[in-house]
């Protein structure tokens, strides 16, 4: 059997071939566990949850936000609620200040839905909230406490059980997924929802806690069944459908003899410890997590074969065996008939497209004309892309989910109608550049609407329209053509597009017009020089997606049902007419009240700011 040495050359070499995933994964699940790092603290108060931390003090958000809460619920316990609100409108005032004056204006959090969120969530504004509607309900403060108080330890738990303990069960299946095969899905965090297991584990997790809770009591009991119950979560990551108190009594007996020896290999990490110290944690995030995860796992996957081998009772329970080994040839072919029957089917030879034509439909995915050749590509190019995980399944590059004692829910469809592998022809693209353009200007007058209750014609233009969002649709479109088989990078790279396209179109223009500004995210949390914010990027990002993986097609499918003379005849009439706002907006710029009036509003900004203190000011008199 494998040595401690042999087991930490193994689980380098998995870190080595997935580092990537592994590091994704364990940052996620701290995330979730609600970890973080906290070095180099201010040390002062008023800071938000986390006030008053020390320099280099390793925290975590639940705690922050456990002290906040105690504060919050102690004050309005005793009396002080008047004290506590008056505390909240100091907080929610001070913070723009104070972003001014310390993090510069990328950290502005005087305008936008994110520094709305962020102030209320860091000054207790929301618990005001609804500590004041659960007392418009109950009656009195101290029943409104109560509620309170089990409303948020029955949330926590629900968190706690159902996401952060299920999340650690997914991590241990992918980690022991990376060291046996070359690749690992990212979609196979969802496998328990796949095999309908996810509310089973959680329970599991939860009853497995309960029992350490009350061995804990015993002080010494507690240490003992913690490393007797410490194998749970991996038997369930690999037999999810395994009983409670079978997974618990399994993991006693693969224990028994062991516990000492988990003891040591868990105290051989001690030098990563000591150097994610001296690195405030660095070394943890890149390296040290995901590196004792994996040699966890190999751990898990040694001990599981000794079982095996002594016949532990309960261990025919351990049935995923190609979990910890590949299948035969044979096995796969078999379970992946139809899919070997596919991919050696000879598909007929499609046409090979040649020229212009040819470049402009590989790279930029566009159609020249909407032929017999491009629609044949596009249909191969869907099948093939539906048939790639089952193909690397069949060649053993994956773990071939067909073979897992629990069926996993399948829904399969070889040519979908909202097919994003797609060409679109050259006036498909026209159109949706003029329907997604005419989108956003109803976006923003809608907004404008809502905020202001008046109707504004948003754009330097006059028409009904707004080129930047059809723009930067069409650009995602064309230029990250290459990327829509990868959802994650597509996303990355649309936000980072459109943040680009924005930034360099409010340069662009404040320059053509003699420093009017068409907009400015000066105080927006996470701005960058007032041209681009971060609750922006993230709309651009969300929305580039829908758009790429669901509305072009959809568009361009409609498109296509209509004749090809109407399409064309629409199209040059929409360039007409956008040449000539072009032409006259040039001139005569569509500016004014709710559309270049930025700076005015800014340079009113410290005057509201000053009559609200006087306010509060003078409240407090009052009070007094």
């Amino acid at each position: 059997m494998h040595t401690r040495k042999q087991m930490k050359t193994a689980a380098k070499k998995a870190l080595k071939q997935h580092y990537f995933l592994f590091l994704l994964l364990c940052l996620a699940a701290s995330l979730l566990a609600g970890e973080l790092v906290m070095s180099g603290g201010s040390g002062r108060s008023g800071g938000g949850l986390a006030e008053d931390m020390t320099p280099q003090t390793r925290v975590t958000f639940t705690d922050a936000i456990a002290t906040s809460f105690t504060e919050f619920v102690v004050d309005v316990a005793e009396g002080k609620k008047e004290d506590r609100e008056q505390r909240i409108r100091e907080k929610e005032g001070s913070y723009a200040e104070e972003a001014e004056r310390e993090g510069g204006e990328i950290f502005g959090r005087s305008r936008g839905v994110f520094a709305s969120v962020v102030n209320k969530l860091a000054s207790g504004a929301y618990l005001m909230t609804l500590l004041v509607g659960l007392r418009s309900l109950v009656g009195t403060d101290e029943a409104a406490v109560v509620v309170l108080l089990l409303g948020a330890l029955a949330l926590l738990c629900l968190f706690q059980i159902f996401v952060v303990g299920v999340c650690r069960t997914v991590v241990i299946r992918m980690f022991l997924e990376g060291r046996c095969y070359e690749k690992v899905p990212g979609q196979r965090i969802w496998f328990l929802l796949r095999v309908k297991k996810w509310c089973h584990v959680a329970v599991a997790n939860f009853v497995t806690g309960l029992f350490l809770f009350l061995w804990g009591l015993t002080l010494i009991g507690g240490v003992i069944k913690a490393y007797s119950y410490h194998l749970v979560p991996y038997l369930l990551a690999e037999n999810p459908s395994m009983k409670t108190l079978d997974a618990i009594s399994l993991s006693r007996r693969l224990m028994d003899g062991h516990k000492w020896e988990c003891f040591v290999l868990e105290l051989s990490f001690l030098g990563w410890d000591l150097l994610g110290i001296l690195t405030f944690g660095v070394s943890n995030i890149l390296f040290a997590t995901p590196y004792k995860t994996a040699v966890m796992a190999e751990y898990y996957a040694r001990l599981r074969s000794l079982g095996i081998l002594n016949r532990v009772e309960g261990a025919g329970l351990l049935n995923d065996r190609y979990l910890f080994a590949h299948a035969d040839k044979y096995t796969l072919k078999t379970e992946y008939a139809d899919v070997d029957r596919e991919c050696g089917a000879q598909s007929p030879k499609l046409p090979e497209l040649k020229g212009i034509s040819g470049f402009l439909a590989e790279t930029f995915g566009v159609a020249v004309g909407q032929g017999k050749e491009i629609q044949a590509l596009e249909e191969e190019r869907s099948r093939r892309f539906l048939l790639e995980y089952d193909r690397k399944a069949l060649e053993g590059q994956i773990y071939p989910t067909r073979l897992h004692p629990v069926p996993e829910k399948r829904k399969r469809k070889w040519v979908v109608s909202l097919n994003y592998l797609r060409c679109y022809s050259v006036w498909s693209v026209i159109l949706m550049f003029f329907a997604l353009s005419f989108v956003g200007w109803l976006w923003e007058v809608g907004l404008h609407l809502i905020a202001d209750g008046a109707f504004v014609n948003r754009g330097v233009l006059h028409g009904p329209w707004l080129p930047i969002y059809g723009t930067g649709s069409v650009m995602m479109l064309l230029l990250l053509n290459r990327f829509r088989r990868k959802p994650v990078l597509e996303f990355l790279l649309a936000i980072a597009l459109c943040g680009c396209v924005e930034y360099f179109t409010s340069v662009y223009l404040e320059y053509v017009h003699g420093g009017t500004r068409w907009w400015d995210y000066t105080g927006y949390f996470l701005n960058l020089h007032g041209r681009i914010c971060a609750e922006g990027l993230l709309v651009f990002g969300i929305g580039g997606m829908a758009i790429v993986y669901v509305l072009a097609p959809f568009l361009d499918g409609l498109l296509r049902r209509l004749p090809s003379g109407l399409l064309i005849g629409v199209g040059i009439l929409l360039l007409c007419l956008f040449a000539a706002d072009q032409v006259y907006s040039s001139a005569h710029p569509n500016e004014g009240k709710g559309i270049t009036d930025y700076q005015s509003r800014i340079q009113m900004q410290p005057q509201i700011q000053t009559q609200i203190q006087i306010q509060i000011q003078t409240r407090e008199v009052r009070i007094v």
